[in-house]
């Protein structure tokens, strides 16, 4: 069980980049305020962890314009979709485990 827990992504570990990360892997992308909403949190809280996360490389930041408004969005990377799923199928290896 140890060697299954050791090969968890510790950057999933918390529950807000759990969150961000799933709901991206079924959304092609997603706005700042989407996000936000969808996850209900707050945007200094949402920032730091989507940082953390792009700081990883997990995923691509875009912003532009719509209209006269910033719009930021986020969509996972090819490593980022790799990560969270192996991370995933690391956690579906425990629960099996566990039955």
């Amino acid at each position: 069980m140890r060697e299954i827990v050791a090969k968890l992504n510790k950057v999933f570990d918390n529950r807000i980049r759990l969150a961000v990360m799933s709901a991206l892997s079924v959304n092609d992308s997603l706005d700042f305020n989407s996000m936000k909403e969808l996850l209900d949190v707050t945007d200094g809280n949402l920032a730091s962890h989507i940082a953390a996360l792009e700081d990883e490389g997990y995923l691509k930041v875009t912003k532009k314009f719509v209209g006269k408004k910033p719009q930021t969005t986020y969509a996972l990377t090819v490593p980022g979709r790799r990560a969270f799923t192996e991370h995933i199928d690391v956690l579906e290896q425990l629960i099996k485990k566990s039955q």
